[in-house]
């Protein structure tokens, strides 16, 4: 944390003098009620003491102070605030592996449910869109901030919705990276702040190399988040099994400076966007955070002002 004004914060002294000047104010008071020896007559004479009580009106008020001195040097911090045109592009997996059981009730259902509570929790602001892929890849919703519109298209998603069988990664790559340069009439030469985030349970068996969708990312600034989801164990309809293979999408997110996860369960799953969330879309910026400040100091006086109010009838 930063101070546009430090040097108020010598005024911080002067609280503690205040603190200090309390503390010897009860300490000579209690020194001269010790004097008054007639302790049967004190009793009657006050028979109720408030003890704790009467401090604490004097402490929130001495924190207050403190606060408000804290606001007045005027603070500042680094803050994560959403970008401008912010777009993230969420391609899932439809192909028949996708319909194995090792992940209940199958690895598509449980993708599409965490893909829905990563859309939910992003900023309103963000341009979301959707990609199902299979052995092509297709837009089943274009970036928009209608998250109605993305709910209804993660719906869609069904095995075979994406066309033939296999696992077009790097379709799904570019198709996503088509998206984002056609977002506005802006985004051709001016590409938006953005990211892919690529769901898959297996490598690459159709469509486009996934590395040179890799190097357009790169060249075009947007890194590719990969999750790697089911395990070893996943076997489809017929027996055939299906087991986990992430290698394509591990190296997808080095090449493009995204990050790589592997779940092999639902609480893994949502884990991963829960961590790609915390960073999609932010920059960081230097605010002026004295309101904080002054906010909770005004909220202290307020309560110190019922407390003794409550206790002594009075205002500190």
């Amino acid at each position: 944390m930063s101070w546009l004004s430090p040097e108020r914060l010598w005024l911080l002294a002067a609280v503690a003098a205040l603190a200090v000047g309390y503390v010897l104010a009860q300490r000579r008071r209690s020194r001269y009620a010790v004097r008054f020896t007639n302790l049967k007559l004190l009793d009657r004479v006050a028979p109720k003491r408030p003890g704790w009580r009467r401090h604490v009106p004097a402490g929130l008020f001495l924190a207050m102070l403190g606060l408000l001195v804290v606001g007045f040097a005027r603070p500042q911090a680094e803050v994560q605030v959403p970008r401008e045109r912010a777009t993230v592009l969420v391609a899932v997996d439809v192909s028949r592996s996708m319909l194995a059981d090792d992940v209940g009730p199958d690895r598509l259902t449980a993708a599409k449910a965490a893909a829905r509570e990563f859309v939910a929790g992003l900023p309103e602001q963000f341009n979301v869109g959707l990609v199902g892929f299979a052995g092509s890849a297709s837009v089943f919703v274009p970036p928009v901030t209608d998250r109605a519109a993305v709910d209804a298209g993660i719906d869609r998603l069904v095995e075979g919705a994406a066309g033939q069988a296999g696992t077009a990664i790097g379709d799904a790559i570019a198709t996503s990276l088509d998206s984002i340069r056609t977002l506005d009439a802006q985004a051709g030469g001016d590409v938006p702040p953005a990211r892919v985030v690529v769901l898959s349970d297996g490598a690459n068996t159709s469509g486009q190399d996934p590395v040179q969708a890799a190097r357009l990312a790169t060249d075009l600034g947007v890194p590719v988040d990969a999750i790697s989801f089911g395990t070893a164990a996943g076997i489809i309809q017929g027996g055939q099994p299906v087991p986990v293979d992430g290698q394509t999408l591990r190296s997808v997110a080095d090449a493009t400076g995204g990050n790589y996860f592997e779940a092999g369960n639902t609480d893994e799953l949502r884990a991963a966007y829960a961590d790609i969330g915390s960073s999609v879309g932010f920059e960081t910026e230097t605010q002026d955070v004295s309101a904080r400040f002054i906010g909770i100091g005004l909220l202290l006086a307020v309560l110190a002002a019922v407390a003794s109010l409550f206790w002594f009838a009075r205002l500190p």
